[in-house]
């Protein structure tokens, strides 16, 4: 299984959105890797999609080793979990961080 690296993953999303802010949404989804997402709301969304299937899928091997599935080893469903669990908290603190930037720009005066 693998995974990208979430800071990878944010740095791409960064590159994308600033060459979409210079009006070229063509190099943006190049430089992204991927398809043109369209939007900051897109692109949050597949990152929030993308932790919630890895925390599915680490909470589904747990229960596969519970059972006692011949083809899951422990140290599967270790790593899995904690990336399962890196990857929240990486979704954790970019929500933090964007509730503290909100606050911020409700507090300017105008």
């Amino acid at each position: 299984m693998t995974v990208a690296n979430p800071l990878t993953s944010a740095l791409q999303q960064i590159q994308s959105m600033a060459s979409e802010a210079a009006g070229d949404p063509a190099a943006s989804a190049a430089q992204a890797g991927g398809a043109y997402a369209g939007s900051f709301g897109a692109a949050l969304k597949a990152s929030l999609d993308k932790v919630s299937n890895d925390q599915v899928a680490a909470e589904g091997e747990a229960k596969a080793f519970e059972v006692g599935a011949p083809n899951v080893s422990l140290n599967d469903v270790m790593i899995d979990g904690q990336k399962a669990g890196i990857g929240f908290q990486f979704a954790l603190q970019v929500r933090n961080k964007l509730v503290s930037a909100y606050n911020d720009i409700m507090q300017m005066q105008v």
